[in-house]
């Protein structure tokens, strides 16, 4: 992987939802049981950013494991070279976000 480089989301960004800057090491497992080593970029409330040396196709169910936090299913919504997006099943509650980012802040 590459050394961890944040760019802020542009202007023209629709996110409805915060983004909040993490760079912390993960592992995610897709449902054949694979897993795979990413280093999460960012995370919001629906979803993440992260960088990830293999091939993880869009419409991939994955289950991401934060250190410390029980997995979260999300779906990958989008690859770019290195870097993946996906989406969360379930928003997480604004409780459980603020807990995560204050987690993986520390």
């Amino acid at each position: 992987m590459t050394p961890y480089a944040y760019t802020p989301p542009s202007a023209q960004d629709s996110r409805t939802t915060a983004r909040h800057q993490v760079g912390v090491d993960a592992k995610a497992r897709d449902r054949s049981g694979s897993r795979y080593k990413i280093r999460v970029l960012d995370l919001s409330r629906t979803g993440f950013k992260a960088e990830c040396v293999h091939t993880i196709r869009p419409g991939t169910m994955i289950w991401l494991s934060l250190p410390g936090l029980q997995s979260l299913e999300a779906e990958v919504a989008w690859q770019r070279g290195e870097h993946i997006g996906a989406a969360f099943h379930q928003p997480l509650h604004a409780a459980v976000f603020d807990h995560i980012t204050r987690l993986l802040s520390a």
